[in-house]
């Protein structure tokens, strides 16, 4: 056996901080999660029995069919909103490419600023398809 050296409990305190910000942003991420997955259900769910109904029976209207298509998409385009609502990161990294969101104090990014962010060093010798297979 390994003698196991005692560790020292944190202050009261500072751990009742810490456990209390952690299930903060816990709580914070299973709403987001909770919104997220209740609206892909709601738009989604209808589409999928609809599609089943279709091909048991085929007694959809077109029509209806295409609503609830629809009705999916408008799912997709409401990702965007809500990610922005419940996430504070997802909010400034919006804010500082779109500019409608950003603050009037900030430059905007240029392209060569972008190009130098994303790549993971700096300048490198150039790779072909050949070099790398």
């Amino acid at each position: 056996q390994v003698p196991r050296a005692p560790s020292q409990p944190l202050a009261s305190s500072e751990g009742r901080r810490f456990t209390s910000k952690h299930s903060k942003k816990a709580l914070k991420a299973s709403l987001t999660l909770g919104i997220l997955l209740g609206m892909f259900f709601v738009a989604w769910l209808p589409f999928f029995v609809t599609n089943v109904a279709q091909a048991v029976c085929g007694c959809v209207p077109a029509g209806f069919f295409d609503v609830l298509t629809w009705l999916g998409y408008c799912n997709s385009t409401m990702n965007p909103i809500i990610y922005p609502l419940f996430m504070r990161d997802f909010k400034r990294a919006m804010g500082k490419f779109l500019p409608c969101c950003r603050r009037s104090g900030e430059p905007r990014p240029s392209a060569i600023s972008l190009s130098m962010r994303n790549s993971n060093s700096g300048p490198r010798a150039a790779t072909s398809l050949k070099n790398v297979l």
